[in-house]
């Protein structure tokens, strides 16, 4: 008889992210490009994803932005959370690095200051990395290495004032509000994912945004960064909830602790 080994689930949350996240980047030298290459991405990575995590965790509900919400996974122990492509827009560009693929398993029993999350896995492809919820970084360029840059999301910073990156379409109205008492400066970055992993990699200090996010948006990137160690909660300063039927959680704050209280005090008369 043959016996098997049952992968744990942060090592299968960073292998997936890595497997989906290669296979983005070859689709980038196929042809498609922009909304065309987008929807492939979105398509493919999806597929990949729930194949994946149908032969290794038949037993767990899925939450995937590319697929119909089955709302029994509400009352369901285990939960993973995807978003094959987060940052389409871009990710069909074709030279921009600043999009992700996002994996997050919820549990129940899980510690609530953590949002019930027990693994969590963000790629950037585009660099050939996977930050997981340790401090190591993961590279995982694809075969010939097509189309990763390497390097960081951001330009080295010219002094040391805090970073705040944000939005480029949808900057949150308090912006200037907590730039100012925190004595940074507002950078546009893309996708949920890509702000984060500028947070936790030390390229930023802070990432806001408020209006049009939902679970998948900020479940992988949430559970890496409170895993590290940095703050993450609603902008009025609850917690982040994952695995609640309504999939629309529109806001969120990635910082430093130390900017925590700054951050929040300056976004509070704005709310």
């Amino acid at each position: 008889m043959t016996s098997t080994t049952r992968i744990p689930d942060q090592q299968l949350a960073v292998d997936l992210a890595a497997d989906a996240g290669r296979l983005l980047v070859e689709l980038r030298t196929s042809g498609p490009t922009g909304r065309e290459l987008g929807a492939l991405g979105d398509r493919r990575a999806n597929a990949l994803l729930l194949e994946r995590l149908g032969a290794e965790r038949p037993e767990d509900s899925v939450l995937s932005e590319e697929s119909r919400d089955d709302l029994a996974r509400v009352d369901a122990d285990r939960v993973w959370i995807i978003d094959p492509v987060d940052g389409t827009r871009e990710y069909g560009l074709g030279d921009r690095p600043d999009w992700a693929v996002h994996v997050a398993l919820w549990e129940r029993d899980g510690d609530p200051a953590r949002a019930r999350l027990t693994a969590s896995a963000v790629a950037l492809p585009a660099l050939g990395v996977v930050l997981g919820t340790d401090d190591d970084e993961v590279y995982a360029a694809p075969t010939g290495n097509h189309g990763v840059s390497g390097g960081g999301l951001l330009e080295p910073r010219s002094g040391s004032r805090p970073r705040i990156v944000l939005s480029a379409s949808r900057p949150p109205a308090f912006a200037d509000a907590v730039a100012e008492a925190v004595g940074g400066d507002l950078t546009p970055l893309g996708s949920a994912g890509a702000k984060t992993a500028a947070v936790v990699r030390g390229e930023a200090d802070a990432y806001i945004h408020a209006g049009g996010q939902y679970q998948w948006d900020s479940a992988a990137p949430a559970g890496v960064a409170l895993a590290r160690g940095f703050v993450a909660l609603r902008v009025d300063g609850s917690p982040l909830e994952y695995n609640v039927a309504d999939t629309y959680l529109p806001d969120v704050v990635v910082c430093r602790p130390d900017l925590a209280d700054d951050i929040l005090g300056a976004i509070a008369p704005e709310l």
